[in-house]
């Protein structure tokens, strides 16, 4: 088990993996981590057989052990073996013995639902399902992607078409128009602090050329303001719906239905398969959730994995905690 953390290797060893997502990679993690963390590429080869775990190593604070979790996003271990007929006993061996050799408390991570993990992390802690997300095949053609629309989705789009046009952000200042929409939603959403990235990350993550970033806008043709927009990131036959926002005053237009319907064409235009809109918060079947799946039925499980490698020092860190769902528990 080797651990990488220079660009050029990550991005090699990644290369010769069929299906991976713009959450695994080099730029991502380092756009992403905190000053407390170092991204690793945690790789195991054996004769042509090659495993990968991306996380980010940190240090608990006031003592002499670390763990490790994943990047805000869908990753989790990748391999370029059939994971169905491939045995993993000596991966998880080399495994457990790096994490071991480390001083590694836990590992956490969230899970891809597109990728096939669970084999890989079988008898290695917990994999938990949290709840469903949505994805629109954009591998069929346009029209019968459309049909599974509710038919109030059809008549709504039908009508912004009228009143709108979506614009693809290409210069700073429509990045910027972009974020200050972003802005808008997150402090009318109330979020955590941890969503309100720096302009500078989404100028920099506009700027990275290991996958590809659309943000489209919408425009109201009455009063020319762009009224909401999202960030799309594409990678192998993959489209992320990644962050979005509407502004307030123009939130009963409902024009975010209008760039998710562009994005729908464009991806299969564009020959990708999958186009994943994610979950409701916290993977909830909340109005976040039905306003996706009024796209689509086509749903998959969000997972997570939870692995206590050291119990002892684990519940000595956790001793003076309330009881919590939150993992690791020594860090809520």
């Amino acid at each position: 088990m080797i651990e990488i953390k220079d660009k050029a290797e990550w991005n090699s060893i990644l290369k010769q993996i069929e299906d991976y997502d713009f959450y695994h990679t080099y730029d991502y993690h380092n756009i992403s981590k905190n000053e407390d963390e170092t991204p690793v590429l945690l790789t195991y080869k054996k004769e042509k057989a090659i495993i990968v775990l991306p996380l980010l190593l940190r240090q608990i604070p006031n003592t002499e052990y670390y763990d490790l979790t994943s990047v805000y996003g869908y990753a989790g271990p990748l391999s370029n073996v059939d994971t169905e007929t491939y045995n993993f006993d000596d991966f998880k061996a080399a495994f457990n013995t790096y994490l071991e050799a480390k001083n590694i408390v836990s590992v956490f991570s969230r899970l891809h639902p597109y990728i096939q993990q669970d084999k890989i992390l079988e008898n290695l802690g917990d994999t938990v399902s949290l709840g469903d997300v949505v994805n629109i095949d954009v591998s069929l053609p346009i029209e019968q992607s459309r049909m599974a629309y509710g038919k109030s989705n059809k008549n709504q789009i039908n009508k912004l078409r009228k009143q709108c046009e979506v614009v693809k952000a290409e210069t700073e200042e429509e990045i910027l128009e972009f974020v200050d929409i972003y802005y808008e939603n997150m402090k009318r959403l109330d979020a955590k602090e941890s969503y309100f990235f720096s302009k500078e990350y989404f100028l920099n993550f506009m700027n990275i050329t290991d996958f590809d970033t659309d943000i489209l806008l919408v425009k109201h043709l009455e009063s020319n303001e762009f009224v909401a927009g999202s960030m799309f990131v594409k990678t192998k036959n993959i489209v992320q719906y990644h962050l979005s926002g509407t502004r307030t005053e123009h939130l009963r237009l409902k024009p975010s239905k209008l760039f998710l319907d562009e994005m729908r064409l464009q991806a299969t235009e564009q020959g990708y398969k999958v186009f994943n809109l994610g979950g409701g918060l916290g993977s909830e079947h909340d109005s976040l959730f039905e306003f996706k799946a009024s796209f689509s039925k086509d749903f998959r499980t969000f997972k997570v994995w939870k692995y206590i490698v050291n119990q002892m020092v684990y519940d000595q860190l956790s001793q003076s905690k309330n009881e919590t769902d939150f993992f690791p528990k020594y860090r809520s």
